[in-house]
């Protein structure tokens, strides 16, 4: 075997190696919910409704409208909807000083059913002036 194939044997298996690696860092995690998902998928960039697509098609294909309902409560990428859509639940959430809620470090996801978009309880959602929604 020549140097050059050998050469492209190598990339061919790293580049194998960088999908499945992908694959696995950005797989929903066994009972994640959508925004505890997306919130630490975030830290590989928004990129409009990715996420939430992704999530919608790793565990819950038959929620078809997901990216729909998002948007019309606010969450037209995937940073809008952890802006607009569902917010921190003070009850899980550290406060600081100045009475805002930091997210870091993000308790566990503390689950929800298969095929759910639901949040989970670590997250709370508000209508527009309408008070709580539910999802």
């Amino acid at each position: 075997m020549d140097a050059s194939s050998e050469g492209a044997q190598l990339i061919a298996g790293m580049e194998s190696e960088l999908h499945q690696l992908s694959e696995a860092m950005t797989m929903p995690r066994p009972r994640e919910c959508l925004a505890c998902y997306v919130l630490r998928m975030l830290e590989f960039g928004c990129h409009g409704r990715h996420w939430m697509g992704r999530y919608r098609a790793m565990r819950a294909p038959r929620a078809t409208a997901l990216e729909r309902r998002m948007a019309q409560k606010g969450g037209y990428c995937d940073c809008e909807m952890l802006m607009n859509v569902v917010f921190p639940n003070p009850r899980y959430f550290r406060v600081d000083e100045d009475g805002d809620i930091v997210i870091d470090p993000k308790p566990p996801c503390l689950g929800v059913r298969g095929g759910s978009t639901q949040p989970c309880a670590l997250w709370v959602g508000r209508g527009l002036g309408r008070g709580l929604y539910s999802f």
